[in-house]
Order: C-alpha cells, then sequence, then structure tokens
C-alpha cells in the first residue's frame, strides 16, 4: 500500500508535490486509453461495423442478445444488455430502439445454483443451452480472454447457430485459438483497466452501429 500512494505515509506533506504527480499519472492514464482506443479503432474499425450490420439482422428477424463475463467483465456484460434493451438517444439524433438483450450473470439464484451443483465451468453454457436458439447472439467479455466458462459458452453458441462475439484483451488468449468466435475483438494491453475501459468504447460503438442498422433492415413480420 505504501508503494502505491507514498504520500499517505510521508511523515511531511508537500500538496503541491501530491497534486502534480495526481495530475501527471492522470494525464499518462488519459494518454495510453486514448491511444489504445485508437489503435483498436484503425485495426477493427471495418470489422466493427460488419458485426454491427449481422447483429442488426440477427436483431431483424426476432434475434436476442445474451451478454456474459466474470467479475468486472459480468458488469460490463450487464451494462451491455441494458443498454440494448433501455437505450439512450443517437449521436447523429433521435432515439434508438429498444432491443431484447440479457446478462447471463445478473440471476444470482441461477448462478449459484449452476456454480454449486454443477460447476462454474457450465455457468453459461447451460443457460445458453436452455434459452439460446439460431439467430440470436453471444456476447461474451474478458480481460485475459483464457476464461473456461466462456470458451464452453462460445462452443454451445456455436452449435446453436448464434453470431458469436468476443472481446478480450492482451493478445486475445484462449479466445484467439476458438474457432466458434465470430467477431473477436481484442484490447492489446496488459493492463486490466486499459482493457476494460476499451472494451466498454468497443461495445458501445457496436450498440450504436446497429441501432443505426438496424431501422434500415427489413423486419421479420411472422
Amino acid at each position: 500500500m505504501e508503494s502505491l500512494y507514498p504520500f499517505l505515509y510521508a511523515e511531511t506533506s508537500d500538496l503541491t508535490a501530491v497534486l502534480a504527480e495526481v495530475r501527471a499519472s492522470t494525464v499518462a492514464k488519459i494518454t495510453e486509453i486514448a491511444e489504445l482506443r485508437r489503435v483498436t479503432a484503425r485495426r477493427d474499425g471495418t470489422r466493427l461495423a460488419q458485426c454491427a450490420r449481422d447483429m442488426a439482422a440477427r436483431f431483424a428477424a426476432g434475434g436476442r442478445l445474451f451478454a456474459f463475463g466474470n467479475g468486472g467483465s459480468a458488469t460490463d456484460a450487464a451494462q451491455l444488455a441494458t443498454l440494448f434493451l433501455h437505450p439512450g438517444p443517437l449521436s447523429q439524433g433521435g432515439d434508438a430502439p429498444p432491443l431484447p438483450a440479457f446478462g447471463l450473470a445478473n440471476d444470482t439464484s441461477v448462478v449459484t445454483a449452476l456454480c454449486n451443483d454443477i460447476g462454474v465451468d457450465v455457468v453459461f453454457a447451460r443457460q445458453l443451452g436452455a434459452f439460446g436458439r439460431s439467430g440470436d447472439i453471444a456476447v461474451g467479455l474478458s480481460t485475459s480472454g483464457n476464461s473456461a466458462n466462456l470458451l464452453r459458452a462460445f462452443d454451445e453458441a456455436s452449435r446453436r447457430g448464434m453470431l458469436t462475439i468476443g472481446l478480450a484483451g492482451y493478445e486475445g488468449g484462449k479466445m484467439a485459438e476458438l474457432s466458434s468466435i465470430d467477431y473477436l475483438f481484442v484490447a492489446p494491453s496488459t493492463s486490466i483497466h486499459r482493457i476494460q475501459e476499451a472494451q466498454t468504447t468497443i461495445y458501445q460503438v457496436l450498440w450504436e452501429l446497429t441501432a443505426q442498422e438496424v431501422s434500415h433492415v427489413p423486419r421479420n413480420s411472422g
């Protein structure tokens, strides 16, 4: 703790120096995440647009989105689902249409029952096996890309004909080795904080592009 916050343990406190240190740290973090977002946009911009078109087509045909992750990524998955289900205004004007989306880590009874009775590795795959169908969308988030329960969930989703989308950090981890992921977006960083910030940007962009696209895709009247 002392190495992280040395000024808290110093016998004397130089407020000016502390503020300068905080300011420099903040600027460095902002610079780092801005560059990471630029790298991700340059590398994946075209694929993000294509992914959004595929998502819009699925939604227009009656598909639903299922998002999942562990820990902080479970929180991001819940936010992603909420973003699609209860959206705000688009940057180009007008309100985005609400789209059916669910967070698979949200129901504590289901999650704890599966973890306790069977094992954490099946906590998302079992839910996709019960609710997922061809034409739906599965989005999994992981900072490492190595979460075993995400790998099993993607395999289950792919078997069911779902569109599969992965968000990972580092170099993609084991998620980069899966043939069951249709679109994998990697935030190339070793900082969990920067990875999650970049992933938030990625799914915000996916949501807005999908919302813009969905109004131009013929709806399934059946």
